[in-house]
């Protein structure tokens, strides 16, 4: 019998491929080859019919996709803790926005997309859905540190270092997509701010470049109460109706922390077939509200979960996003039984690969896919004993149990270390950041 040559096999104690949804696969082999998975098959067939480059074998492991951070902004991590405690547009006016004029630069958001990069990496976040000012500098830094994004083409009205209005902000985002549009780890989504910072006008635009370019809409909608009071006093309707009747509300749409919704509006997000970028830590911390995520799956809206920024949630831990999705959901909806372990770890992955249109190529463990994968050592004490996998990802597990990850089949965290990010270095630049951060908030 003739043995396929390929570039690793990897055995694990389980495998949780995600399809078929809650599929526990034990003593199961992944093969990559060419940066994509070649079969999940038992480990004495893969033994039998491959011959890998590189054989990890991880007897106390399981093995899952990559997880998909749905919303973030990642070159915020140089403002972990710059203004906590504070309300949202407080936190905005008075603190974020002022020391963004003054510092955020191409610099800037190059080293805070790496730092992000590190954090997110090291804790099996493999896609991460940005929204930042100079997106091609994050651009740089998630290929240097060869993680994948969705790009967000950011638009809002008032001028800031990065653009001087609406029409600008897009223009400068189409260009870079058509500059780096061929790098594989890279994708785009369209990405207004917020309905208060962005126009009629410049919505109609934006939902006509995402049909034309087949693009999500990536966008701050329904995150407080104060937002749809004020769209209603300005423009007479709630925000998500706002949109509506400018043609935004299509399959495209990732209405994120979506927190502030009626029965008739998560209804409709369901009939256009929308998706919602859940971020409960952001929202608890900003004391945004609860949003209804059991309703929102019950009526078949599809969700994500990201962790916002690191100045407004401070970690970007996907384990810890996990978890709170799934205990907030059960308590709001007085139900033990709403989001179990199987369904949060579903939003963690194939629901944000969906929502960026990226389920046919990441998001789950299937042949033909790209071998963006995370193993989690579940060996320790507070891991033991294991009688389901699934649960302890989500109820036990942290992201410092995770040891290894991949993306397209790279290895980008060998044994618990970065492979392509010098952490030395990274701790150097985010301590100038701090100094001079520091040197305005003080």
């Amino acid at each position: 019998m003739t043995m396929r040559r390929v570039d690793l096999v990897i055995d694990a104690r389980w495998v949780l491929p995600m399809e078929p949804e809650g599929a526990v696969l034990a003593d199961h082999s992944v093969v990559v080859d060419r940066g994509r998975i070649a079969a999940v098959l038992l480990a004495e067939e893969v033994a039998a019919s491959f011959e890998p480059a590189e054989h990890l074998s991880l007897p106390e492991h399981a093995l899952i996709p990559g997880l998909v951070n749905l919303h973030t902004h990642a070159a915020m991590s140089l403002m972990r803790g710059l203004a906590d405690d504070r309300p949202l547009m407080t936190w905005l006016r008075e603190h974020i926005w002022p020391a963004e004029m003054q510092h955020v630069s191409p610099d800037f958001v190059y080293d805070g997309t790496l730092l992000a990069c590190a954090e997110m990496l090291r804790g099996g976040v493999t896609c991460a859905n940005d929204m930042y000012f100079f997106p091609e500098s994050a651009a740089r830094a998630f290929v240097d540190a060869g993680m994948r994004a969705s790009l967000g083409l950011i638009a809002i009205e008032f001028p800031s270092v990065y653009a001087s209005d609406a029409e600008d902000y897009l223009r400068r985002g189409l260009e870079l997509r058509d500059r780096v549009g061929g790098e594989p780890l890279l994708s785009f989504c369209m990405a207004p701010h917020a309905p208060y910072t962005v126009s009629d006008r410049t919505f109609q635009r934006i939902g006509t470049l995402a049909e034309e370019l087949d693009l999500p809409v990536h966008v701050h909608l329904h995150e407080t109460a104060g937002e749809v009071a004020e769209s209603l006093a300005q423009h007479g309707r709630r925000p998500l109706a706002r949109l509506a009747a400018l043609g935004l509300l299509t399959e495209r749409l990732i209405a994120v922390h979506a927190v502030h919704l009626q029965a008739s509006e998560i209804a409709a997000l369901a009939r256009a077939g929308s998706s919602v970028a859940h971020c409960p830590s952001s929202n608890l911390k900003l004391a945004s509200g609860f949003a209804r995520v059991g309703e929102l799956l019950a009526q078949g809206v599809n969700v994500g979960i990201g962790t916002d920024g690191a100045a407004s949630n401070n970690r970007l831990d996907m384990f810890q996003e996990m978890r709170t999705t799934a205990l907030l959901a059960k308590g709001v909806a007085g139900s033990a039984e709403a989001v179990p372990a199987r369904e949060a770890l579903r939003l963690a992955t194939l629901g944000g690969a969906r929502a960026l249109g990226l389920d046919a190529t990441i998001g789950s463990i299937v042949p033909g896919k790209w071998a963006d994968l995370v193993a989690i050592a579940l060996g320790s004490p507070e891991t033991q004993p294991c009688f389901d996998p699934l649960s302890h990802l989500v109820y036990a597990c942290g992201r410092e149990h995770v040891t290894d990850v991949w993306v397209a089949g790279e290895a980008v965290v060998a044994d618990r270390q970065l492979t392509r990010i010098d952490p030395g270095e990274l701790e150097k630049r985010a301590a100038l950041w701090q100094n001079r951060l520091g040197r305005r908030s003080s």
